[in-house]
C-alpha cells in the first residue's frame, strides 16, 4: 500500500495536494494618483482589503460567523451564506480597512479556524467632492476610468497587477518558506493636470453663484492660458460627486465645456472682424455702411442691428465696439463665402480641439454649397447664427487673437510621472497653426479693450488692469427648427491683460431664468467674468497695467448688451 500510494498514485495526489493548499494571488497594482499643478490630490486610492471565502477548507462556518460577525458590520444571515459557499473563491466583503482585516485574521488564527484569507484592494477617493469633477472623472467597482482624465490617462493611471503562488497550511496561512513564482505589480503613474485648484476654487465659487441666481440650465466657465493652451480651469453647473456616481442617475455628469454646442452670439464676432483684418481688405478706420440698421440680403428676412442703433456707418472697430449685426454680415461679404469659411476652419471650428477630455464634439460648421449653407448663411454666420460651437472651441480660437496668432491645442494634463517624481510623459505645449498675423492681433486686441471701456461691456472692467473681450447673446435654437422665443444664450470672453495676457476667460449661461429685458451676455456673464477676473488677478500676484475707475456699479439695459 505504501508503495502504491508513492509511487502509483503520487502524481494524482501532488495535484490534489496543490489543489488544495496552493493558490495564485493576485497582487493589484495600485492606482496612481492624479494632482492639481501644484500638487494637491484631487484623486488618490485608499489601500483596503477584500475578504475570500475558501469553501473547501471551511469546516465551521457558524462559529467563523458567530467570531467576525461584528467587525464586518453585515447581517449574520448574509454572512452565513457566503461562508457557507462550495467554491474555493468567494468574495465575502469588498472594502474592509486594513486594521479590520488584520483583526480578522487574529481572532481566527486564536480560535485555529480556517478557509478565509484577504487579498489586497483599494477604493478612488476624491478629496474635492464635486469640485473639478468633470476634469478629474471617476471609476467604475474595477478601478478601471469611466469619465475625465480617469479615462483618458487610464493607461498610465491603471499600472500592471502582480502575481504570486503561495501554499497553504491547514489553517489557511500561507507557508512562506513555500513561496513560489511571484511578479511584483508596477504601480500606476501619476497625473499633474494643468489645473490650479486655487484658480478652480475662484471659479467655481463665482460660476456656481450666479447658477444657484439665475437658474440657467447649464452654466459654464473656462480659462486658459493663451501662451501655452494649458487649462487654468473648467467647471460646470449642474455638477456631480465622483464619490457617489450615478446617484442622481447621472445628472450633471455632462462636460458641457467640450460637449454642448450653441449658436455662441455676438462673440463670434470677434473670428469675423480678425479674419477681414487679416486677409487686408480693411483696417480699423475702415468704414462700413450699415445700411441704417436694417439689411436686406438675399432674398431672407432683414438683418437688423439693435439697441443704441440704427448705424448709418461705422467702422471696423467700432462694429466690434457697438456689436453691429450689419457691420460684421458686410466684413464676410467683403471675404466672400470661400475666405470666410476656410477663416473659421483655420480657427478650429468644426473640428475637435484634441484635449484630453472624452466626449468632445466637433460642432457644426456648414461649408458654402453644402446642404446646410444657404443665400443667407454669409450674413448670419459672421454674427455667430447658424453656426454651433463648443466653450473649449471659443476660448481656444480667442486665445489665437491673445497670443500673437497661433491656434494651441488645449491642454488639461501637464505631466505623467511616477513614485519617484521622475517624469515620463511631458506634455508640451503644441501650436497646431498660425491663424492670423501678430500684427493683426494687434487690432483686434485694441478693438476689444474699446469694449469694455466704451461699447457693450462696460461691466466686465476690473479696476487697475486693462481688459479686452466681447459679449454674447444668442438666441437659442429650438428642437423643432428656429428658435425658442425668449431663450437665450448669453456669454463673456475675454482676456486681461488686454497687451500681455495671463488668461483667456469665458463665461456662458444657457437660458437663464431672469426677468423679460435683462437677459443679456453685458448684464449677466461680464459681471462674472470681471469677479473671477480680479480675484484671479490677486491670488496670482498680478501687477496692474492700467488705471482704470471703478467699474461702473449699474449698467443701463438696452438691446446693444447683445
Amino acid at each position: 500500500r505504501l508503495i502504491h500510494l508513492h509511487d502509483t498514485k503520487y502524481d494524482e495526489y501532488v495535484s490534489l495536494a496543490a489543489s488544495r493548499h496552493s493558490r495564485k494571488e493576485i497582487i493589484q497594482a495600485t492606482r496612481g494618483d492624479i494632482v492639481d499643478r501644484q500638487g494637491i490630490p484631487v484623486a488618490l486610492s485608499r489601500p483596503l482589503k477584500v475578504m475570500i471565502a475558501d469553501g473547501s477548507l471551511i469546516e465551521s462556518p457558524e462559529v467563523i460567523a458567530e467570531e467576525i460577525g461584528d467587525l464586518l458590520e453585515m447581517p449574520r444571515e448574509e454572512l452565513l451564506e457566503k461562508l457557507q459557499t462550495k467554491r474555493k473563491y468567494q468574495v465575502v466583503r469588498k472594502e474592509i480597512p486594513e486594521s479590520v482585516a488584520a483583526e480578522i485574521q487574529t481572532r481566527l488564527l486564536a480560535k485555529r479556524l480556517r478557509g478565509v484569507h484577504f487579498e489586497q484592494s483599494a477604493r478612488r477617493v476624491y478629496p474635492n467632492d464635486s469640485m473639478l469633477c468633470h476634469v478629474v472623472g471617476y471609476v467604475n467597482s474595477n478601478l478601471l476610468g469611466v469619465q475625465g482624465v480617469e479615462l483618458t490617462m487610464e493607461k498610465y493611471l491603471r499600472g500592471r497587477d502582480g502575481f504570486r503562488f503561495v501554499e497553504q497550511d491547514r489553517l489557511g496561512r500561507e507557508i512562506v518558506p513555500y513561496r513560489g513564482q511571484e511578479r511584483p505589480p508596477r504601480p500606476g503613474y501619476h497625473v499633474r493636470l494643468t489645473v490650479d485648484m486655487g484658480i478652480q476654487n475662484i471659479v467655481e465659487e463665482e460660476l456656481g453663484a450666479a447658477f444657484e441666481k439665475y437658474n440657467p440650465e447649464v452654466a459654464t466657465a473656462l480659462m486658459m492660458d493663451p501662451k501655452t493652451g494649458r487649462i487654468m480651469a473648467l467647471a460646470n453647473f449642474p455638477n456631480y460627486n465622483p464619490n457617489e456616481p450615478g446617484k442622481d442617475g447621472g445628472a450633471g455628469e455632462a462636460n458641457a465645456a467640450v460637449i454642448n454646442i450653441v449658436e455662441p452670439g455676438s462673440t463670434f464676432k470677434i473670428v469675423t472682424a480678425a479674419s477681414a483684418l487679416d486677409d487686408g481688405d480693411v483696417q480699423l478706420s475702415t468704414v462700413i455702411n450699415c445700411e441704417g440698421g436694417l439689411f436686406h440680403y438675399g432674398g431672407g428676412k432683414p438683418l437688423k442691428d439693435h439697441g443704441r442703433g440704427p448705424f448709418p456707418n461705422l467702422t471696423v472697430e467700432n462694429i466690434l465696439v457697438r456689436s453691429s449685426n450689419i457691420g460684421a454680415a458686410k466684413l464676410a461679404l467683403k471675404m466672400g463665402e470661400n475666405r470666410f469659411y476656410s477663416h473659421l476652419r483655420s480657427f478650429g471650428f468644426g473640428e475637435q480641439t484634441g484635449v484630453a477630455l472624452p466626449g468632445e464634439v466637433r460642432g457644426i460648421v456648414h461649408a458654402p454649397g453644402s446642404a446646410g449653407w444657404n443665400n443667407i448663411s454669409i450674413t448670419r454666420m459672421p454674427i455667430g447664427q447658424g453656426v454651433a460651437t463648443t466653450p473649449i472651441q471659443m476660448v481656444t480660437a480667442v486665445s489665437a487673437i491673445a497670443n500673437g496668432g497661433n491656434l494651441m491645442m488645449p491642454q488639461v494634463v501637464e505631466e505623467i510621472f511616477d513614485d519617484e517624481g521622475k517624469t515620463v510623459v511631458a506634455y508640451e505645449p503644441t501650436v497646431v497653426r498660425r491663424v492670423v498675423r501678430e500684427e493683426t492681433t494687434e487690432l483686434v486686441k485694441k478693438a476689444l479693450a474699446n469694449v469694455v471701456t466704451r461699447g457693450t461691456a462696460k461691466s466686465a472692467a476690473v479696476k487697475g488692469f486693462s481688459v479686452a473681450g466681447k459679449t454674447g447673446t444668442a438666441e437659442k435654437a429650438a428642437k423643432t427648427g428656429g428658435y425658442a422665443k425668449g431663450k437665450y444664450v448669453v456669454s463673456f470672453i475675454g482676456f486681461m491683460p488686454a497687451e500681455n495676457p495671463r488668461f483667456v476667460l469665458l463665461v456662458l449661461l444657457d437660458d437663464c431664468r431672469t426677468p423679460h429685458g435683462s437677459n443679456y451676455g453685458g448684464t449677466i456673464a461680464a459681471p462674472v467674468f470681471a469677479r473671477i477676473a480680479e480675484r484671479t488677478a490677486n491670488y496670482l500676484g498680478m501687477q496692474p497695467d492700467n488705471a482704470l475707475p471703478d467699474a461702473p456699479a449699474t449698467i443701463k439695459l438696452t438691446q446693444a448688451s447683445r
